[in-house]
């Protein structure tokens, strides 16, 4: 199997053209998602430009008029009061629109982060199953879920932008119309801020993808540190300290880079502030020279001090949000990458029932990146109803094996077949609603109630109370069921509580084991496949339990993998695996008569029960 590969590619640059493609990409699916609340939002951002420009206008005409009042005109009174209450209802137009614009955002955030949210999750369950061990994919999908976590909000960034360019663009043409050379002067201010906050962002945003793994290990040990289960060795082992110290390290360690950026650029953000501010303190300086002087009204300082410092004002709001957007942009190359990665492709053929053969046939496997085979020319086949048992040393092949039987992995050379039809060539939901599997780590359902445990086993149909309880009575579960404070009504969370106030419960890891054994049998499916399925139950419930599943009016086939003797003894045949292959098979009394890998394997619990 050839080694499968993320492109690699943190070091890239975004080029204007890719800077308009993410933007239009942004626009697009927030259209999609909302274009009631985007319509909306575009035409804020025009009211936002424009009103504070227009209440600048007023009040300047305001203190004109009310300078002419008080030097004997008699008409300019009532044109400052005008102008009063012109600009009292366009400020209240503007406190108005502020709350209805909060919640147009809120709505459109909601609906975008949905949409995105579920894209991704959707994609994610549908990647090939080699990529959930990719280390390169990990990295990737690391880096998408940091822009869709805000996603919902590089819209409302953009509408932003648009809304400080507008009014930049108008407060720069108001005082071209009354100072050209002034105009001109706030503009060449403005240029060095962006290109600074600019070059800031991009390393930023380099510094953020080239430190995935340092967060990824944070996260893994703030999770450990408050999970229940962990403490008890934590602090036996002593490692509570130690883990909190390697955390503060992680920590440091990306922040402290993050803020080297920062630091490297402070000077010349220093410097460039300093100009605006010495721009905007001139031009102040020259109107009232020039009010002074009487060649310009007195309103004209109100009129030059709103628009200079309005100008400048989103100027550094265009620069800020532009830089915000500028890393979520780079970002979403990544989450465009990530949602181009292959699904896994399925057979088009429907499994209407379950196969009379199962057949691997020279079946030989190769982990992406493994430089050797972890299965070598496999060829065994599983009659339907027999009950067949896999054993081996760790690392023998013997889960990979289940693996492939499942179809979560293809092989590498060789073929599995239903009958005569390639898995390759079935649809896996077809195939995957004939099996019941219990691997070795199965899921704990913490935020769910025993019922639902066992109901989750197959959720194509509504909850049957009837099965649920003949599930969990297979399985030896029900008497401890029944005890806990709510019954099949109990969650299963400590840290979780049901719709009345009633605190989870914790269960034991022989009572998990049980738990997902019953969900196995409420599943009810004509082939059941157990890695280890029994490792934590005590050995009588083990032999309860194994006797109805290898009850022969079950009809059902069994395989399953394990180390105890009294759950291998009872399957039709056994394959021994070591080093990916198979080196016996047979009865459990053919394997002892031969005293090979088998006898060695189990010789002392052989010795016990002889």
């Amino acid at each position: 199997m050839p080694r499968r590969k993320v492109p690699k590619d943190l070091d890239k640059k975004l080029t204007k053209k890719e800077y308009v493609q993410a933007i239009i990409a942004v626009a697009k699916l927030s259209i999609q998602t909302s274009p009631v609340a985007v319509s909306f939002k575009l035409f804020g951002a025009l009211v936002d430009a424009i009103l504070p420009i227009a209440i600048t206008f007023f009040a300047a005409s305001t203190t004109t008029a009310l300078a002419a009042a008080y030097n004997g005109d008699s008409a300019a009174g009532q044109k400052a009061i005008t102008y009063v209450i012109i600009a009292a209802a366009l400020g209240l137009v503007a406190t108005a629109w502020r709350s209805i614009d909060q919640y147009v955002q809120q709505l459109m955030r909601y609906r975008v982060e949905a949409a995105v949210s579920d894209r991704m999750y959707n994609h994610f369950l549908s990647l090939e199953f080699w990529r959930y061990d990719d280390k390169e994919t990990a990295d990737l999908y690391d880096r998408a879920q940091q822009f869709t976590q805000f996603f919902a909000y590089v819209f409302d960034r953009i509408a932003s932008i648009l809304s400080q360019l507008i009014s930049l663009a108008l407060s720069l043409i108001a005082l071209f119309i009354f100072l050209p050379w002034l105009a001109l002067i706030v503009l060449v201010a403005v240029i060095p801020g962006l290109y600074i906050q600019i070059r800031l962002s991009r390393a930023q945003a380099e510094h953020w993808n080239n430190n995935v793994d340092v967060r990824r290990s944070r996260s893994y040990i703030e999770w450990n540190l408050l999970q229940p289960k962990s403490i008890a060795e934590l602090r036996l082992n002593g490692l509570v300290r130690h883990l909190l110290d390697l955390r503060q390290s992680l920590r440091d360690k990306d922040e402290r880079e993050r803020l080297n950026y920062e630091r490297r650029f402070i000077g010349r953000r220093l410097l460039a502030d300093a100009f605006e501010s010495a721009i905007e303190v001139g031009s102040l300086i020259y109107i009232v020279l020039e009010i002074i002087a009487r060649t310009h009204p007195i309103g004209q300082f109100v009129y030059v001090q709103q628009l200079v410092s309005r100008a400048i004002t989103s100027a550094n709001g265009f620069v800020n949000q532009l830089s915000t957007i500028d890393q979520d942009l780079f970002n979403l190359f990544d989450y465009q990458r990530f949602m181009k990665l292959p699904s896994r492709v399925s057979g088009a053929r429907e499994l209407n029932g379950m196969p009379d053969t199962i057949a691997f046939q020279h079946v030989s496997f190769r982990y992406p990146g493994a430089l050797t085979d972890s299965l070598k020319d496999i060829s065994l086949t599983i009659k339907r109803g027999s009950h067949v048992a896999i054993v081996g040393e760790n690392g023998a092949g013997k889960s990979t094996f289940i693996k492939l039987l499942t179809g979560l992995y293809t092989p590498s050379h060789g073929v599995v077949a239903l009958d005569t039809v390639p898995l390759s060539a079935i649809t896996i939901t077809s195939w995957h609603k004939q099996l019941a599997v219990l691997m070795q780590d199965f899921a704990h359902y913490n935020f769910a109630d025993v019922r639902d445990n066992v109901y989750f086993g197959d959720v194509s149909q509504p909850v049957n109370k009837v099965r649920v309880v003949d599930s969990l009575e297979k399985a030896e579960a029900l008497t401890f069921a029944k005890k806990l404070p709510q019954k099949l009504k109990t969650v299963l969370g400590p840290w979780m509580e049901d719709a009345y106030g009633n605190k989870g419960t914790e269960l034991s890891g022989g009572q998990w084991q049980r738990l997902a054994l019953a969900r196995g049998f409420y599943r009810d499916a004509a082939t059941i496949i157990l890695d280890e399925p029994t490792s934590a139950i005590d050995a009588l419930a083990e032999a309860r339990i194994f006797k109805r599943l290898f009850a022969k009016s079950n009809n059902k086939t069994v395989v399953t993998i394990s180390h105890r003797l009294s759950t291998v003894e009872k399957a039709d045949v056994i394959y021994v695996f070591k080093n990916g292959e198979i080196v016996e098979n047979g009865t459990h009394q053919d394997l002892v008569r031969a005293k090979g890998e088998y006898y060695t394997m189990f010789e002392s619990q052989i010795t016990r029960t002889a």
